[in-house]
């Protein structure tokens, strides 16, 4: 057994944060690296309202998803499996294994391309050692080291703050149209919106965060749920709503920045259609210079490297929980070799997927559309869970967080109700 970790209340700031932190930072992966760049090159300044607006709706929908995994001490999919008829379960579980492994594909495409792009040499084997990299990080090391990897890669999204400030931007101009946006309502501008948006509020962030609370439970931070141990209710609960702010906070400013960067370089110069985040790296050498382009490509990397592990972590804590399996970054491959499985399928899944004719820019569109279809039904579920007190027993959402988890789920049902129109 592992020794748990201690935890008092003076414990340090950085400690404090973890599930929001790194939640909110592996929103910001390759995939959604290229969808925001793609924003900022074909629409400019006018696409950095879409920044401000998430950002609410993002904290809103995962403080649920977190606060459903402390007060319960389970995740998502176990929840779900207790409420819910067994083929609900197994159809957002299925759906949601397709879609993740589909968005590791690219992100690892993309990590190849950027390394390929810095150093050449050969993209395909580039990913397989970011592949295998991430499962062994993911398998051999325990959770309570493994954590504070994951912490120290949400630094490399402050690339994207520093691409900004290696540019001239008119801030002045860049505030203003972030408030005071000229919008337009044709196909093209509604697409990318539904695709910020769909890239931003996803199905696995939410299973994440909710099973990160739970491994919070098992590595030590506090020693069962909170149904279980109501004293200990304050303390978690406004750690989770610090967490979740900063987290979310910190992915919707990379995000703007990105757009931003993407508008005042892109888009000046007349480069308006951007695929992958590698195309737009390549994109920026000549507009804004050799330190942004190395920046901006060694940003993906870092990214890639934290976005990878969640989504493969996501995957198998909804399939674990839903057959019942022993699971947990903290245990032993030895311990849980359903749980471990499932991560190497999704990762080396998403590796395959590479050496396969399958256009990865077609795949990436498709599995956007699953995640959005997925996440309204998903997002309805959690906030019924989230307001039933055989759930959450005294611990169920209050007004404000009702009215924000609703608002957000309002909000995505709209954003692929237009998705789905657009698309045929």
């Amino acid at each position: 057994m592992r020794e748990p970790l201690k935890n008092t209340d003076d414990e340090s700031f950085l400690r404090k944060l973890g599930p929001g932190l790194i939640t909110g930072a592996a929103d910001d992966d390759p995939s959604g690296i290229a969808t925001y760049s793609q924003a900022g090159a074909q629409f400019g300044l006018n696409m950095l309202w879409t920044a401000l607006i998430t950002f609410p709706l993002m904290v809103g929908i995962q403080i649920v998803s977190a606060r459903i995994g402390r007060v319960t001490g389970k995740g998502l999919a176990a929840n779900i499996r207790r409420l819910f008829p067994r083929w609900v379960l197994l159809s957002v579980v299925l759906l949601l294994v397709v879609a993740n492994t589909v968005n590791i594909a690219a992100d690892i495409a993309a990590m190849g391309e950027a390394l390929q792009l810095v150093m050449g040499g050969g993209q395909h084997g580039h990913a397989i050692i970011f592949g295998v990299l991430s499962l062994l990080l993911q398998v051999f090391i325990p959770y309570h080291r493994y954590v504070r990897v994951l912490k120290w890669l949400t630094l490399s999204l402050l690339a994207y703050v520093a691409v900004a400030f290696s540019v001239h931007i008119d801030w002045e101009q860049a505030i203003r149209q972030s408030f005071a946006p000229t919008l337009s309502f044709n196909a093209d501008f509604v697409a990318v919106v539904v695709a910020v948006f769909g890239t931003t509020i996803s199905p696995y962030l939410f299973f994440w965060q909710a099973s990160q609370e739970v491994e919070e439970l098992r590595g030590g931070n506090g020693t069962s749920s909170l149904r279980s141990t109501p004293e200990d209710a304050h303390r978690h609960l406004q750690r989770i709503k610090i967490d979740t702010y900063i987290g979310m906070g910190f992915s919707n400013l990379v995000a703007f920045f990105i757009i931003l960067s993407a508008a005042v370089t892109l888009h000046v110069a007349g480069i308006t259609q951007i695929q992958t985040s590698a195309q737009a790296a390549l994109a920026l050498r000549p507009i804004a210079g050799e330190h942004a382009f190395l920046l901006f490509s060694l940003g993906i990397i870092g990214t890639g490297m934290l976005a990878v592990p969640v989504l493969a972590g996501a995957t198998a804590y909804a399939v674990a929980d839903t057959f019942g399996w022993r699971q947990g970054l903290d245990r032993k491959l030895s311990r849980a070799k359903g749980f471990y499985g499932i991560i190497a399928f999704a990762t080396l899944g998403g590796v395959l997927l590479d050496f396969t004719p399958i256009d990865p820019i077609k795949a990436l569109f498709w599995s956007a559309v699953i995640n959005g279809v997925i996440a309204v039904p998903i997002m309805v579920v959690m906030m019924l869970m989230a307001t039933r007190a055989e759930v959450m027993g005294p611990f169920v959402i209050k007004r404000r967080l009702k009215f924000l988890g609703w608002l957000a789920t309002v909000v995505m049902a709209l954003v692929v109700a237009t998705m789905l129109a657009t698309a045929w």
